[in-house]
């Protein structure tokens, strides 16, 4: 991604937390400078700039070490956030349900972390004499502030932890009960902002919020929907992907995204209007190689078909689907396209039940379409169209003979 498509992201991504940005400043250097990031010019004029503009806060595209926001704060008379920060404040604000907001302040105090050893090396440097000798008996309270701060986010991480797993084993519970309804997921993926949830209560009428700005959903969201075939699949929104991701949050939102590891099929979502689409799709690629999706069946889905005009861009050659979440063009196409993904998905099976078997009859319902039902002396006989786990489930409790 080129520099003034990074910043024109990083600008959104400010506006999006309610920063009004008043300027960009730009530089090329061969070497980061370690003391200040940029150059010594470039900090006065960065000054310059926002006294005129009565800026209070700069934000910088990359992350900064905290010698270096220290004396940019001190320098410029700012307050200091680096992208990674900005995104961590972005999904803090953001959370809503018990896990989401676990996973951020857990991301957050690793980040912490990382900068609190960092800030406070030094210090068990310091010696009044300078030698060596100082060290001993020497342990000053900077040293003693480090241990406290790195105990209290340690105990805090324990914490969140313990209060995490227990999440994650509810939500384990909840896979395993739409395993064994055998209801296949199919996972909406794709960078923020391009229309995923739009796209969700397009198909599912599932009242996601779906405000044009980035990660307006952190929480995963689960719906079911029936395809034209008779098929039910759990359709999942998750948090969109972004350039330059800090890995700490996908670190953190592992669990969320066990819908993604879990899928059968991703849907993978790409604004059709957007001029950097080429490079947001490899961004998306990337990222689910590193949570161990890559090799998941995917189905590229274009979508706001409706704000673009060229029909160079509605070209479906390269095994996509065109739709506009907002007009509702293409959502057909798209059912028909996952229909056939899972065209094998379903068995014919004809069983004879004991009619107490009422839960079995439910599952036959729910997880594909039951073709003829005859009930006689306490038995019913059954001819369905259903998932391989429900038809070896219908196969076992059959009535022989």
């Amino acid at each position: 991604m080129a520099c003034e498509d990074s910043l024109a992201e990083l600008a959104a991504l400010a506006k999006g937390v309610g920063l009004e940005v008043v300027g960009r400043v730009t530089q090329r250097l061969k070497q980061i400078d370690p003391r200040t990031f940029i150059g010594r010019g470039k900090v006065a004029e960065l000054a310059r700039i926002a006294r005129e503009r009565g800026a209070t806060l700069a934000v910088f595209d990359d992350s900064l070490s905290p010698v270096q926001a220290r004396n940019l704060e001190r320098e410029l008379k700012l307050r200091l956030l680096d992208r990674s920060q900005l995104i961590l404040d972005i999904f803090a604000q953001r959370a809503r349900s018990s896990e989401g907001k676990i996973q951020v302040e857990m991301a957050q105090l690793n980040y912490l972390q990382a900068r609190l050893t960092r800030q406070w090396s030094h210090l068990s440097r310091l010696s009044a004499s300078g030698g060596a000798g100082a060290y001993v008996g020497a342990r000053g309270p900077g040293e003693t502030q480090l241990e406290v701060d790195r105990r209290r986010a340690r105990q805090r991480l324990a914490t969140l932890k313990h209060k995490l797993r227990a999440v994650e084993r509810s939500r384990a519970s909840q896979a395993r009960r739409r395993r064994q309804d055998a209801y296949p997921v199919v996972a909406l993926v794709g960078y923020t902002n391009a229309g995923k949830s739009s796209l969700m209560n397009a198909l599912a009428n599932a009242g996601v919020e779906a405000a044009a700005r980035p990660f307006s959903t952190l929480d995963p969201i689960v719906r079911q929907i029936r395809l034209p075939s008779g098929l039910r699949v759990m359709l999942a929104d998750t948090v969109g992907f972004i350039h330059r991701l800090p890995h700490l949050l996908i670190e953190a939102f592992k669990a969320t995204l066990e819908e993604v590891r879990n899928a059968s099929l991703l849907l993978h979502v790409v604004d059709l209007s957007s001029e950097l689409r080429n490079e947001q799709i490899e961004v998306v690629d990337r990222v689910l190689d590193e949570i161990g999706a890559g090799e998941i069946p995917r189905l590229l889905v274009k979508n706001k078909a409706d704000s673009v005009e060229c029909a160079w861009f509605k070209d479906e050659a390269n095994d996509g689907v065109v739709v506009s979440a907002v007009s509702g063009e293409g959502l057909d196409r798209l059912r028909a396209r996952i229909g056939d993904f899972f065209a094998n998905w379903q068995q014919e099976v004809e069983v004879t039940l004991p009619a107490a078997r009422a839960d079995l009859l439910s599952i036959a319902h729910r997880s594909g379409r039951v073709l003829s039902l005859e009930c006689q002396d306490g038995m019913v006989a059954m001819r369905a169209l259903v998932t391989p786990p429900v038809a070896a489930r219908l196969r076992r409790a059959a009535v022989v003979g």
